[in-house]
């Protein structure tokens, strides 16, 4: 089920309020509504950058509908911004610098290949988020990232598996399980400023 732009602006809200509460506080935040779709479970990554470089600044997630969303959201803003490996904790005077885009993510499916050179093709640009496995080794990538760095589709195939921590042309070899999924994604203008739905484009 789609959201629409008022329930992308409320879990926009959740995810700052997330933050702020946490960093003058220490305390976690509830969600206030919880029908329709918010209370579905759904996969969600809520990705921090600054503002205007838009370097990336934090970004944690669930690919799967593990938890409701309104929850996995607050859940991921605030891992996000204070439990991200690759960066520092946000700190309050960064708050006013700081975008936040949410990703709300359909369920994985795996790309049924006969042969691994098909992969490109069962792909787009644009459309698809992809997730490659490898036993205990796992990497995403949501469908903006290939868009933002211009890649096409086999690059993007072995970029993922780069996230892996997996050769880059592991796709290649028949030996990975290859997933692809959509989102819907709602971002903020400036910090705390006007959200709209983001529309990719290659």
């Amino acid at each position: 089920m789609r959201l629409s732009i008022s329930e992308g602006k409320y879990l926009m809200t959740l995810a700052r309020r997330a933050i702020f509460e946490y960093i003058v506080s220490g305390k976690r935040i509830k969600a206030d509504k919880k029908e329709g779709v918010l209370c579905e479970k759904r996969g969600v990554f809520v990705t921090l950058s600054t503002h205007p470089s838009h370097e990336l600044r934090g970004c944690i997630g669930h690919p799967l509908p593990v938890m409701p969303l309104a929850e996995a959201v607050i859940e991921n803003a605030r891992h996000s911004a204070f439990s991200d490996p690759r960066f520092p904790p946000v700190q309050k005077d960064e708050l006013a610098l700081i975008a936040i885009e949410i990703s709300v993510l359909d369920v994985p499916e795996i790309i049924k290949v006969k042969t691994p050179l098909e992969y490109p093709k069962k792909i787009k640009v644009g459309r698809d988020g992809l997730i490659v496995k490898s036993g205990w080794y796992s990497g995403l990538l949501l469908p903006q990232v290939p868009v933002e760095w211009g890649w096409k589709e086999e690059e993007f195939l072995s970029q993922t598996c780069a996230k892996a921590n997996l050769p880059t042309g592991a796709w290649k070899e028949g030996k990975v399980e290859i997933l692809k999924f959509s989102a819907q994604i709602f971002s903020e203008e400036t910090p705390g400023g006007k959200v709209a739905e983001k529309k990719i484009q290659e």
